[in-house]
C-alpha cells in the first residue's frame, strides 16, 4: 500500500491520546471556554459546497502552515455506507480497511493499550458489543473517580435507521433516538466539537485541577468525524509536518474552527496522537511522527469505515 508519510510529535511526549485516561492531569493550568477558538486560514482552502455529489466520497487536502488536513466526504443517501468496525484485538488500520473492503478508513474511539479494552461506548446493529465500564483500569483509576459519570456519557458518533433512510447524527450517551428512527451503530470519543466545544462538560479538561487530558489547547496530531447541513459525513485527520514534528498539528480548538470554516454543523473529536490515521483508497496517511519525522503506525480497537 502507498504511503504518504505526514505526521506529528505529541507535545507531551506521552505517545498516543489513547492513553488519556492514565495521564490524568497536566502541570499547566488551561482555560477553555465553550466558544470556538479562531484557527489559521488554509493556505489551500475550498468553498464549502451545498451539498456532496452522489457517487465516489470526495478526498481533499488542505495545507495550513502547521499541518496537512485530509478529509474524505461521503454524499447522503449514496451507496457507499458508513459503518464502525471492532476488533478484539489492537490491529494496524490497513487491517480495518482491508476486512471491510472499505474505500475509506479513519480510527476512532478511546483505548487502554496495556489490556487492548476500549475506554468508549461502541454499539453495533443496536446492542453495545463493548463498554468502558467493564474496564477496570478505568473504572478503578482514583484520579478518574469524580470525573467517571462525565466519562461514561460523553458524546458519540450515530446512524440511525429513519424509515427507508440512513442518517448521522453527534449526541451524548443518553441522548434518545428521534421520533420513528431507530439507533442501528455508534461509536463514542469526544469531546464534542460542533456545535458547542464541550470540553469541561465531557470531563477532559478542569481548571479547578489543571487537568487537560487531551492537551485541548495543544497541538497535536488529530481525528474528528463531522456531519455537514445536507447530512454529508466527512471523515478528517490532521497530521504534523514532518520537518517541523516538534511543533506542528491542530489543537481541539484549532480544529473546531476548521471544521466551521468547511460548514461543518456537528461534529465529533476522536483518539488522536499516534491513534491518528486516515486510509483512501490505495494510500494511508498517518498524523504522527517521531523526533527524525518519521511516521509512526500504531494499532487501534476501533475504526470509521466507508464502504459499498
Amino acid at each position: 500500500m502507498k504511503r504518504l508519510w505526514l505526521a506529528s510529535l505529541a507535545i507531551f511526549g506521552c505517545g498516543s491520546l489513547g492513553l488519556w485516561f492514565v495521564h490524568s492531569l497536566v502541570s499547566s493550568q488551561v482555560s477553555v471556554s465553550s466558544q470556538v477558538a479562531p484557527t489559521q486560514q488554509p493556505t489551500v482552502f475550498a468553498s464549502p459546497s451545498a451539498r456532496v455529489t452522489q457517487g465516489v466520497p470526495r478526498y481533499q487536502v488542505y495545507s495550513l502552515p502547521n499541518s496537512e488536513i485530509h478529509t474524505v466526504t461521503i454524499a447522503p443517501q449514496s451507496q457507499f455506507k458508513v459503518s464502525i468496525a471492532l476488533s478484539p484485538k489492537l490491529e494496524p488500520i490497513e487491517q480495518f480497511g482491508k476486512s471491510m473492503n472499505a474505500i475509506a478508513a479513519l480510527n476512532g474511539g478511546f483505548f487502554d493499550p496495556k489490556n487492548e479494552k476500549t475506554t468508549s461506548y461502541i454499539t453495533k446493529n443496536g446492542k453495545v458489543v463493548s463498554a468502558p465500564n467493564t474496564n477496570d483500569r478505568l473504572m478503578k483509576n482514583p484520579d478518574l473517580q469524580p470525573y467517571l459519570p462525565q466519562i461514561l456519557e460523553r458524546s458519540e458518533f450515530r446512524q440511525y435507521k429513519c424509515g427507508e433512510k440512513i442518517q448521522y447524527a453527534i449526541a451524548a450517551r443518553s441522548a434518545v433516538a428521534p421520533s420513528g428512527c431507530q439507533l442501528i451503530d455508534a461509536i463514542g470519543a469526544g469531546p464534542q466539537l460542533l456545535p458547542r466545544l464541550t470540553a469541561k462538560q465531557e470531563g477532559f479538561v478542569d481548571e479547578m485541577v489543571g487537568r487537560d487530558s487531551i492537551g485541548v489547547t495543544q497541538r497535536n496530531a488529530r481525528s474528528a468525524i463531522g456531519i455537514l447541513k445536507d447530512g454529508s459525513v466527512i471523515l478528517v485527520m490532521a497530521a504534523q509536518k514532518p520537518d517541523a514534528p516538534q511543533n506542528s498539528g491542530m489543537s481541539v480548538q484549532a480544529m473546531t474552527g476548521f471544521l466551521q470554516r468547511l460548514g461543518v454543523e456537528q461534529a465529533l473529536n476522536l483518539d488522536g496522537g499516534s491513534s491518528s490515521s486516515l486510509i483512501y483508497k490505495d494510500q494511508t496517511f498517518y498524523g504522527k511522527v517521531d523526533k527524525d519525522g518519521k511516521a509512526v503506525s500504531r494499532a487501534i480497537k476501533s475504526a470509521i469505515v466507508v464502504h459499498e
